[in-house]
C-alpha cells in the first residue's frame, strides 16, 4: 500500500529532510557538533520507517509525531543561526534553511489527517461485519 496519499506526503517531507542536509552543511550553531545534520539524518530514517511500517498506522502517526518535533526543533535552531549571523536576516543573502523543515512539518501533519481518515474508515468496516 506504498501508493497512499499520506505516503507521498510523508516522502515530501523525507524530501525536505534531504534538501535540508545537502543545504545546510555550512550551518554551525555548537561549534564543532553538526546539529542540523543529525537532525536530518535521524528525520531521513524516521521518515523512511514511517513509509515503510504501512500496515500499523497508530506507529505511522507516531514517527510523523515524532518527525514533527524533531522539525520544529531544527526551525528554532536554524533560525537562532540566521538571527546569530552578522548582517541581519535578509534571505536573499542568508541561506533558506528554516524553509525546509516549516515544509516538512506542513507534510507531515497533511500525512496525519490521511493516516487518522484511513483509520476512521477501517474501524466503520469493521463495525459492520
Amino acid at each position: 500500500m506504498l501508493q497512499r496519499i499520506q505516503t507521498i506526503w510523508t516522502f515530501l517531507a523525507v524530501l525536505a529532510a534531504v534538501s535540508l542536509f545537502l543545504t545546510g552543511q555550512d550551518a554551525t550553531v555548537f561549534g564543532s557538533i553538526p546539529v542540523v545534520n543529525i537532525g536530518c539524518i535521524t528525520l531521513v530514517l524516521v521518515g523512511l520507517l514511517s513509509v515503510f511500517s504501512y500496515k500499523n498506522r497508530k506507529r505511522q502517526i507516531l514517527l510523523n509525531t515524532i518527525s514533527i518535533i524533531i522539525n520544529v526543533l531544527l526551525i528554532g535552531v536554524l533560525t537562532y543561526w540566521l538571527l546569530n549571523l552578522s548582517g541581519g536576516i535578509q534571505f536573499p543573502e542568508k541561506g533558506i534553511e528554516p524553509v525546509f523543515p516549516l515544509i516538512a512539518v506542513i507534510c507531515l501533519l497533511i500525512a496525519n489527517i490521511y493516516i487518522r481518515r484511513d483509520e476512521r474508515l477501517v474501524k466503520s468496516v469493521d463495525r459492520l461485519r
